[in-house]
């Protein structure tokens, strides 16, 4: 597929060797940012494997890269979540709805061209309207970093240069929706009648706030997927989980999985809340240049098994819809987020903690994160466009 543009090319991904070269030009693109955390290239490349990544079950993909003169310099994947065609229009996603995702261009020529190529193979197939970068899944990666570039991205959450703004919106996309992350010092107490409201519900014979326990990680997982799918149905952009895509996350998160970092709330016994925090593996990560072998590994194990002066991030927490509008849903989130809290700093020498994504329409959310003193550090913006 030549574009009109002399020697630049656009073409499918189809061969082990080209799923190297997609993963391949997204390290020389992004090697000289300083604040770029490199994948392990290892998991970058399970993520584009129809055969690893249970994504593909319910997705249909097509990678693309481009070059210019045979050197690559570009890549995108174009693709549409069959169960997101499932889900209510109001919410963000519903019938004839694209994505592309795993977006980098080494100049705006070949971003023009990537993007174009995109939309006339999701076109091509249906599709109406296009919701990106979204990499693959609305669990991944979502949305085009457009504030915090001078500060490395935690753990499992993407980073992009600022000049990609410009060129994606000069293809006519407009925001959709705005997704914030939340910077605090962990080791500062919260205000006083965040203080209060904990203690409050310590006394309530009602509440039980406890650790997960790793020796049930199968059973404490489907409890969480339970309240993460009641709590987030509503949510814009909501795509069910799967039990193969826990069980791909679960094997992959494991090993940073610990037990005091990671808590579920339980009211009059039952399971209502719970929040997820992840120590972050990206400085780790960076260390290394994403290169496991021939010594990275040892560096990394050595760090897992016992992370130090280790910074934090909440991916994800939710509490059971039906409790979402009342006082107990705050001050639930609040006891859950202080025990991680000290946890963190006792056990792991942490000073920073990142919480989110968060939409930024999601009232309840932003305020308890305002409430503990927390400042939006990044912004990623999901953009839309109607084919």
């Amino acid at each position: 597929m030549a574009d009109a543009s002399g020697g630049l090319v656009i073409e499918p991904v189809v061969t082990k060797a080209d799923r190297k070269a997609f993963i391949d030009v997204h390290f020389r693109l992004n090697e000289s940012d300083p604040n770029w955390v490199p994948p392990l290239r290892a998991e970058a490349l399970e993520v584009i494997d129809p055969a690893k990544n249970p994504f593909f079950e319910h997705a249909e993909v097509q990678l693309f890269i481009a070059r210019r003169d045979g050197e690559p310099v570009g890549r995108i994947s174009a693709h549409f979540d069959k169960l997101a065609h499932t889900m209510p229009p109001e919410q963000g996603m519903g019938p004839g709805t694209g994505n592309w995702g795993l977006f980098d261009a080494a100049d705006a020529e070949v971003a023009h061209a990537l993007i174009a190529q995109a939309e006339r193979w999701l076109k091509a197939r249906g599709m109406t309207r296009i919701l990106a970068p979204i990499s693959m899944s609305i669990w991944e990666e979502p949305g085009l970093l457009t504030k915090g570039h001078d500060h490395p991205p935690t753990v499992l959450m993407g980073h992009d240069p600022a000049h990609y703004q410009p060129w994606v919106e000069a293809e006519g996309y407009e925001p959709a929706k705005t997704l914030r992350t939340y910077d605090l010092d962990v080791r500062v107490e919260y205000p006083k009648l965040i203080q209060r409201i904990i203690s409050s519900g310590e006394k309530n014979e009602r509440i039980n706030v406890r650790r997960v326990d790793k020796s049930k990680f199968d059973e404490e997982a489907a409890i969480i997927l339970d309240i993460l799918n009641d709590a987030w149905k509503t949510n814009w952009g909501f795509v069910p989980i799967t039990d193969a895509e826990v069980a791909y996350t679960g094997k992959k998160l494991k090993p940073l999985v610990r037990e005091d970092l990671i808590m579920i709330a339980e009211y009059d016994g039952e399971p209502v809340a719970f929040m997820m925090t992840l120590p972050d593996l990206n400085k780790e990560i960076k260390a290394i240049g994403g290169k496991l072998f021939p010594f990275g590994f040892i560096r990394l194990l050595n760090w897992i098994r016992k992370p130090k002066n280790a910074d934090m991030r909440v991916p994800l927490m939710g509490v059971r819809k039906e409790l979402q509008s009342s006082r107990l849903a705050s001050q639930l989130a609040f006891m859950m987020i202080e025990y991680i809290r000290r946890a963190a700093v006792a056990d792991y020498g942490a000073v920073r903690g990142e919480i989110g994504w968060i939409l930024d329409d999601n009232q309840g959310m932003n305020a308890i994160a305002e409430a503990i003193d927390a400042d939006v550090n990044k912004e990623y913006t999901i953009y839309a466009k109607a084919l």
